[in-house]
């Protein structure tokens, strides 16, 4: 018969014994995660890598290649407009490519400016990997095209960011002269929205710690800045786009939309987007 200080022993070791398991088991979900993030952050397939209409009737489509840096090729669309003063620098969101974004290219074109839509590494009919460095990459590409090939002043650029994009033209302002920065859906960093999705693995965040980190290049940047979120986003809440405005030095202005949406603010908002757009303008 085992004694009752054999039992707590028992106990203890077995006790010990679930404890290790458990969190061996939770640092294996962890190193998981870490080897599938670039799966887990970029959708460059999803719906689908061509799909989209190429050649939208609603615009004058310029096909561009441009070489990135480090040598990868990149697609992008020039959208001119003669009487344009200025250019928005488009960045889209995550999931897809440029021709799905082709009504928000429309709506920016109505502002009479020029747009110039460049596709990441990895998206639409862009070479490469994604990645958080060959994104920063590619937006330097793409702003130096404009500038050396395009002649543009460089105090015409206004970069213009949506979702995942908003990092991108958040980190090129932070190192780039433009006229301004327009920021659709944003985020304050990855850490941020991994403690919000992955709320049930304490720590996930350690592992995104500095990556596309946002509301750290807003302090780097000292021109105005246009905010705009749903309230009703269903992918990046719409306290992250006011946690983001905080940390926006100013002059800065935040536009919330009412609906339901993502990166179509444009679309169900139009008219209040415009004036607000047109506002953010003439101020620069």
């Amino acid at each position: 018969m085992e004694t009752p200080n054999a039992s707590r022993k028992l106990f203890h070791r077995r006790l010990l014994s679930l404890f290790l398991s458990i969190l061996l088991g939770y640092v294996l979900v962890l190193v998981l995660v870490r080897v599938f993030e670039s799966r887990l952050i970029f959708f460059p397939d999803y719906p689908g890598r061509l799909e989209g209409d190429w050649h939208p009737r609603g615009l004058n489509v310029e096909d561009v290649s441009l070489t990135a840096p480090d040598g990868v090729k990149l697609h992008a669309w020039w959208i001119s407009d003669d009487k344009a003063r200025f250019t928005f620098l488009a960045f889209h969101g995550n999931a897809s490519n440029i021709a799905n974004r082709s009504p928000t290219y429309e709506f920016l074109h109505g502002a009479h400016v020029n747009v110039f839509a460049v596709e990441y590494r990895g998206y639409g009919r862009s070479e490469g990997k994604p990645s958080e460095a060959g994104i920063y990459l590619d937006a330097e590409a793409a702003y130096d095209y404009l500038v050396s090939s395009r002649g543009l002043d460089r105090k015409s650029i206004i970069a213009f960011g949506q979702s995942l994009g908003t990092a991108a033209a958040a980190h090129l302002s932070a190192h780039r002269e433009v006229a301004g920065v327009v920021l659709e859906a944003p985020f304050p960093s990855a850490s941020r929205v991994a403690r919000k999705v992955f709320w049930f693995l304490p720590g996930v965040s350690l592992l995104t710690h500095g990556q596309f980190d946002t509301r750290a290049r807003l302090k780097e940047i000292h021109v105005p800045v246009l905010i705009v979120h749903c309230n009703q986003d269903p992918v990046i809440p719409f306290q992250f786009g006011q946690e983001v405005y905080a940390e926006a030095l100013p002059p800065k202005k935040f536009l919330p939309v009412n609906g339901y949406c993502h990166e179509e603010s444009s679309l169900i908002a139009p008219t209040q987007y415009r004036a607000a757009l047109q506002e953010f303008l003439n101020g620069l």
